[in-house]
């Protein structure tokens, strides 16, 4: 009687062993499907690689990034994990990605951190216009979009070869006062990618008389460069940035002012943010740098 108690007591263990081993066996295939196979969920750092992700067709493997990724819309739907460059090293570790992507980190220490958690991390640098068909190339490696990647690529690397051609043809480039904020005055100066963006529109960059890629300036200094044409890349809270340049007290002067050559309403992702619509931003700024005086009101 006691060995059949002590059979059943056996049975019964190793029916319930079973059964904690095929549960296990379940939710390992359940997290597998989660993950398709070869595929790195990721979570991006820069608004600019975010845009990438999803221009070659890898939106689906981002799990988390910043407040500052809001395109494309699409975007909206992935979990915010932190600011540009900012994360928050807690909520990476309950994702626990794949991969971890930025341009800069505002912390330095924050790259150790992130590899004591043994995630992988990889910094792309994209500084200029050129850089942007090489850092999509990379991630079409990364994310199994090669072919995406490559095409895009090319592209945008045909249409900055199209605009530098135009460019080098004209015969007088307009200088461009490309004023990034008014409270305090800044812009992009020598080496900027603002300037590289302006350059390829076939303008000239009024901010490249400074080795310095953004600082601030006076209004004095803006009246004695006199720039051709103003692009305001802000809003402003009362009436618009152009017409609040307009009317300046001493701006009357400039030649932007005088022609009536001052400009707002721009989308400033497409000029502060190295990505896969640079071709859209230098349109846009090509448009501005060579279209006509506005007839006075």
């Amino acid at each position: 009687m006691r060995n059949t108690c002590r059979s059943n007591y056996f049975l019964l263990f190793f029916f319930t062993l079973l059964l904690f081993i095929e549960a296990g066996c379940n939710q390992q295939k359940a997290k597998q499907a989660e993950r398709p196979t070869g595929k790195l969920r990721i979570i991006s750092l820069a608004p600019s690689l975010t845009e990438m992700i999803f221009a070659i067709g890898a939106g689906d493997q981002l799990v988390g990034r910043t407040n500052a990724c809001d395109w494309p819309a699409a975007a909206a739907k992935i979990p915010v994990i932190g600011a540009f460059g900012r994360p928050s090293l807690e909520l990476l570790a309950s994702i626990h990605p794949d991969l971890v992507i930025d341009v800069d980190l505002a912390d330095k220490g924050t790259g150790k951190k992130i590899a004591a958690l043994g995630m992988r991390r990889e910094t792309f640098s994209c500084k200029t216009p050129d850089d942007i068909p090489v850092v999509l190339r990379k991630l079409g490696k990364l994310t199994g979009h090669t072919r995406e990647a490559d095409s895009l690529a090319l592209s945008i690397t045909t249409g900055l070869a199209e605009f530098k051609k135009k460019a080098a043809n004209e015969p007088h480039k307009n200088t461009l006062y490309l004023e990034i904020w008014n409270d305090p005055f800044w812009t992009g100066g020598q080496g900027s990618y603002t300037s590289a963006l302006i350059a390829y529109a076939g303008g000239q960059n009024l901010g490249d008389a400074v080795k310095k890629e953004y600082f601030e300036i006076s209004q004095e200094w803006v009246i004695q460069k006199n720039p051709d044409v103003i692009a305001c890349m802000y809003m402003a809270k009362k009436s618009s940035a152009a017409d609040e340049v307009m009317s300046r007290p001493g701006w009357q002067n400039i030649a932007a002012v005088k022609k009536h050559r001052v400009y707002d309403h721009f989308d400033n992702s497409l000029f502060l943010r190295p990505g896969p619509r640079v071709l859209e931003g230098v349109e846009q700024l090509y448009r501005t740098i060579h279209a006509p005086q506005k007839p006075a009101p």
